[in-house]
């Protein structure tokens, strides 16, 4: 079980209470998650699984995964498998076997033989432009098809010729036969059954005619004993459909509808459509790009399970729309990363520093800390050479009172090391620094000076003749606008052109080399990282930027 799995008290968790209070639960509950195979997973999901899978956890019933797999011609194998990685990555496992919409094919034709039959269903021959036109308006009532009188038997024989393939893909679909005057545009004879001359994935060339989603939803979930299906809040128009198709059919079990409000964050995209087309156009590097707001970007980020699960925890659930800040979902990962990571050093634009009175074959072993508050993950070992290298930005020749780091004649302490003095600069024909001689003194390890006198800053470092090379890519917010795809606008004009650094010259301490994949760590000072889940390796260290130690954006948005 995992922990803060959509905790404390929500209007959900009231209606399941009421239901097993009034007896109309009175087995286990049964909640599912439904996603469609077309894409990866992204934040969004994050939040419906953490509810639909918790409550499943905190009742004690079942939530089954099921692959909402209608639309054949937009789907993969790939989008299968991540999923499913997604779901156990985030700390959930599925009741029984994995379930797929296909495998109910059979019996939703015959459901829609038995709809047909009833005079509940009819074949359509009105083209997509003609249907649209009939349909009507929001405000306007829609006409009836010229084909809406056909006879049962006339659907009978319609319907299974569409099944053996005798149409052409658009000739002809299979509608509900409702109302075309419904106030919910929903119930005006709704589209049943395509045709679509595509293989699928699990079913192979079997059908040629699959069901839509208002179709295969709701019989889905009486077929699997659903109780509860829970769904976002742009399905509550849906829910009379998905009640009326129960009403008609011969279906084992009445599941109830219910929805909460998705979730939406600023500065992030999250319809599959726009993250689909930042993949294909090249905007990002693959559905995993650290810089997706996808589940399996979001965990190569560095992100962990615990922390996305507490950001839904945080969010809540709710039945209004709404936009969280995306500062939210950073805190969420920088509390989680501040207690758990392990501390390390790394420098990014490394400026060599030589100490000119310390012995040059010596090399000592020094300790420090895994983590300031954390006994349990122990001490690591830093080589201390004659030569380190430092942050660039760390040293300046002439400074004022407020820069606390290393300035000529001037001393600094280096982290878990000793103190040293500025004394001069070597520079190359251009006048660019290229090293800072330093003298250090051999009694400050671990100790203040003799004099009394704490230098003002500590600096990071790492030892230039053991520290080892490593590639570590800068990542910040895809874009620059809270609202990138709101107000008509074109999103991909508000992509962030430095969402990505990569730095091709850092020095990290030698132990670095050797993290597992996935490992992260804070890099003192500097922010919280992980070794990439994909390239990360001891011959090529490659680290990930999961978040700066503090929130910048914040004070961009102040001062604008």
């Amino acid at each position: 079980m995992t922990d803060n799995a959509v905790s404390g008290n929500n209007f959900l968790r009231s209606i399941i209470k009421e239901d097993i209070a009034s007896g109309r639960l009175s087995g286990e509950l049964v909640t599912r998650f439904p996603p469609e195979p077309n894409g990866f997973l992204h934040i969004g999901h994050a939040k419906s699984i953490c509810l639909n899978f918790g409550l499943a956890e905190q009742f004690g019933g079942r939530c089954h995964l099921r692959f909402d797999d209608t639309n054949p011609a937009k789907e993969e194998q790939a989008y299968i498998d991540a999923i499913q990685e997604d779901i156990r990555w985030l700390g959930y496992e599925w009741s029984g076997p994995i379930r797929y919409a296909s495998d109910y094919f059979d019996t939703l034709f015959e459901y829609a033989l038995h709809l047909i039959s009833n005079g509940d269903a009819y074949v359509c021959d009105l083209s997509a432009d003609e249907a649209r036109e009939y349909r009507g308006t929001l405000t306007e009532a829609g006409r009836n098809s010229p084909f809406r009188e056909r006879s049962p038997e006339e659907n009978l024989a319609l319907f299974t010729a569409m099944r053996d393939g005798e149409f052409d893909e658009g000739s002809r679909v299979l509608r509900a036969k409702i109302d075309m005057a419904a106030p919910n545009i929903n119930l005006r004879d709704p589209i049943i059954y395509r045709i679509r001359k595509v293989s699928h994935h699990q079913t192979g060339d079997k059908w040629c005619i699959y069901p839509n989603y208002d179709f295969t939803h709701g019989q889905s979930d009486a077929l699997e004993g659903i109780t509860h299906s829970i769904c976002t809040l742009e399905f509550e128009d849906h829910r009379p459909l998905y009640e009326w198709f129960l009403a008609k059919l011969p279906v084992p079990a009445q599941p109830k509808q219910y929805e909460f409000a998705r979730l939406n964050i600023n500065y992030t995209v999250t319809s599959k459509r726009k993250l689909k087309m930042l993949v294909d156009e090249s905007v990002v590097n693959g559905w995993d790009d650290p810089r997706m707001p996808t589940i399996a970007g979001m965990r190569r980020r560095g992100y962990t399970a615990a922390a996305l699960r507490n950001f839904c925890d945080m969010v809540g659930v709710a039945r209004s729309e709404g936009v969280v800040d995306m500062a939210m979902l950073e805190h969420a990962i920088r509390d989680d990363l501040d207690k758990n990571a392990p501390r390390a050093m790394c420098v990014m634009d490394p400026l060599k520093l030589v100490i000119t009175n310390y012995p040059e074959e010596k090399v000592e072993q020094l300790s420090a800390a895994g983590h300031p508050n954390r006994d349990d993950l122990g001490e690591r070992t830093l080589p201390f050479s004659r030569e380190v290298y430092i942050e660039r930005d760390d040293f300046r020749e002439e400074a004022n009172k407020k820069f606390k780091r290393l300035v000529l004649g001037k001393k600094v302490r280096l982290r878990s090391a000793y103190v040293l003095l500025a004394e001069s600069v070597v520079k190359d024909a251009d006048g660019n620094i290229t090293e800072v001689h330093c003298s250090y003194d051999e009694a400050t390890l671990g100790e203040d000076p003799a004099d009394g006198v704490k230098p003002k800053g500590v600096i990071h470092w790492v030892s230039a003749s053991h520290g080892k090379q490593a590639i570590v890519r800068l990542y910040d917010r895809l874009f620059t606008h809270e609202a990138p795809d709101r107000g008509g606008e074109e999103f991909l004009n508000h992509v962030n052109p430095s969402s990505l650094t990569v730095l091709e010259n850092c020095w990290i301490e030698p132990g670095l080399a050797d993290a597992a994949p996935e490992a992260r760590f804070q890099f003192e000072r500097t922010g919280y990282f992980v070794a990439d889940r994909r390239e990360h390796s001891s011959d090529k260290p490659v680290f990930n930027r999961a978040i700066a130690l503090r929130d910048t954006w914040g004070s961009k948005e102040s001062n604008v």
